[in-house]
Order: C-alpha cells, then structure tokens, then sequence
C-alpha cells in the first residue's frame, strides 16, 4: 500500500489535568452550594430535630471538606513561570495620547505576572472569597 493511501490515526487530544482538577473542583463547589441552599429549604416547620440535625451535620461535613479541596486552588499561583526570563507576561504594551495618563497593559497582567494566586486578582479575588477555604 502506497504511504499517502494508507489510513491516518488521528490521536485525540487531551485535556490537561490542571484543567481537569478546576473542572472538578468548581463542580464541587457548586454541587456544595446547592446542597446548602436546598437543605434547610427542604426541611419543613412540623419535623422533628432530628432532621435538622442530620441537614447541619451534612452542610457541616461538606464545607469542610470542600474548604480542604478548594483552598489550595484559590492560592495556587497562576503562572508557572513568573519570575523567570521567560515570563511572556512581564512584556507590557502602552500608549500616551497628549498629557492623559499613559495605559499599559501592566494593570491586566501585573497580578499574574508577579506570581498572584486565584484570589489575588482584583475581580475574580471578590468571587473567590465566597468559596470555601
């Protein structure tokens, strides 16, 4: 068989695993936060304590659990080669127009750059606080 008709193998492409574990742990989060908001929804006046009990227990065992998964994730360091050389996100691009203050692209890829976690940047850093950890 001539090598251009013989059949391809195309490889299928892999997700990386860091995306993976955040795929993962933001469905964590949000299976947690359903279940703490359904919980005491759940509950209705006339039941006994015991049921209350159990819906704190569970809520309780899972925050905790859920604090020791996703805390390291939210101070986890966003790029691996901050600090080196060959960190693409030190190059910065600005401009100046007349006498206004000149914009750089500094205040996007600064917190990154310098080696900032998930929860040091300035708007996801609000969003991440509301995680548990």
């Amino acid at each position: 068989m001539a090598s251009h008709a013989r059949p391809r193998h195309r490889r299928r492409r892999r997700v990386p695993r860091p995306v993976v574990r955040v795929g993962l742990a933001l469905s964590v989060a949000g299976a947690a936060f359903a279940a703490a908001g359904a919980a005491p929804a759940g509950a209705a006046p006339g039941h006994d304590s015991d049921a209350k009990k159990t819906g704190r227990a569970l809520t309780g065992a899972l925050s905790h659990s859920l604090a020791g998964g996703i805390g390291p994730v939210k101070s986890l360091k966003l790029d691996p080669l901050a600090g080196t050389t060959a960190d693409p996100l030190t190059n910065k691009i600005g401009t100046q127009v007349a006498d206004f203050k000149p914009l750089t692209t500094g205040i996007v890829t600064d917190p990154i750059a310098s080696g900032g976690a998930l929860e040091d940047l300035p708007l996801a850093g609000k969003a991440v606080d509301l995680l548990p950890g």
